[in-house]
């Protein structure tokens, strides 16, 4: 009897733990999600783009296949990954997430120069011709999964960067529940974007009440408009977020501190001559400047990937290199 009691006691004992295990893994992802807020907006307004163009029915899938890789990205490759630099090689963490950052700023300018003009190009467009949607929709779905690897491996070494607990164990799970729940967040958030012209459809075609049907054709209306908003908060993001972690690199690695501490004290004095929202303010004013930031090193790194690495990178794979 005694043993048994014992036993219970051990069996108790390890539950504790166990449940402050739990609370632990928890309470770190809540922070660590927390903490790359910015990024995840920034893969919620960027995927939208790569389902339009096709059929309804097509969509949904689309964003599944999207979201399996994503979740390959962040558990299978970026997650065991983050742990071996972290365990043997930290020192590298901050460059990479540096070079990630950079990336990031020349999406963002190049879509941004894109936008203000646009030319044709006869491979692209050939490359997209809608008579062959499934080479499209490879084409898309690849494109979604790379761009989805780099914004991921900013959330991944975000949250890595503000995981407190030493023990690898915890850490790593961490890591997972923080890949999977914003991964089923964006991808949701995505895919009820996406139909949401379809529920207004559905509401104007079969809904008992005039208001039921107004607002069924007002999410119809509204849908291109938000999709266009969505689009451009993304591209916004994008150069937010890359110049956010490269300027705050340069500080950390002590390569080139004056952005960051300028930027601070900048923000520091305009939300100190306001009254009210200080804390919002002083996140609008860095934001701007690490977007403007994040500008002008896209801007510079765009003849760069363009001339230089792209032709390269060609030359390397045998692939012809788009101009």
């Amino acid at each position: 009897m005694s043993g048994l009691l014992a036993l219970l006691d051990d069996v108790a004992a390890i539950a504790k733990v166990a449940a402050a295990s739990v609370d632990d893994v928890a309470a770190a992802a809540a922070k660590a999600g927390a903490k790359a807020a910015g990024v995840v907006i920034d893969d919620a307004a960027v995927t939208p783009k790569y389902v339009t163009g096709f059929s309804a029915k097509r969509e949904l899938p689309i964003i599944w296949r999207i979201s399996l890789g994503s979740l390959r990205n962040k558990i299978v490759i970026l997650l065991p990954a983050l742990l071996l630099l972290q365990t043997f090689l930290p020192a590298a963490i901050m460059p990479l997430l540096m070079l990630g950052g950079a990336y990031l700023c020349f999406e963002g300018a190049e879509k941004l120069v894109h936008a203000l003009a646009p030319h044709a190009d006869a491979e692209i467009e050939a490359a997209h011709d809608p008579k062959d949607p499934t080479h499209l929709e490879e084409e898309k779905v690849a494109g979604a999964i790379k761009t989805d690897f780099i914004l991921s491996a900013e959330i991944m070494t975000i949250a890595l960067s503000v995981i407190e607990e030493p023990n690898i164990w915890l850490q790593a799970a961490t890591l997972a529940v923080v890949g999977v729940a914003i991964t089923v967040v964006v991808y949701g958030a995505v895919a009820l974007i996406v139909k949401m012209d379809d529920i207004g459809l559905h509401m104007v075609a079969s809904g008992r009440t005039g208001l039921s049907r107004g607002i069924g054709a007002g999410l119809v209306r509204g849908m291109p408009v938000l999709l266009k908003v969505l689009s451009t908060v993304g591209t916004a993001a994008m150069l937010w977020v890359g110049g956010n972690i490269v300027i705050h690199g340069l500080e950390v690695t002590h390569l080139w501190a004056w952005p960051y501490e300028t930027i601070h004290h900048i923000a520091e004095y305009v939300s100190g001559a306001v009254a009210v929202a200080q804390g919002f303010v002083n996140w609008a004013v860095t934001a701007f400047f690490d977007g403007v930031f994040g500008l002008g090193l896209g801007l510079m790194l765009i003849p760069l990937a363009t001339r230089v690495i792209g032709p390269a990178i060609a030359a390397l794979t045998g692939r012809k290199a788009a101009h």
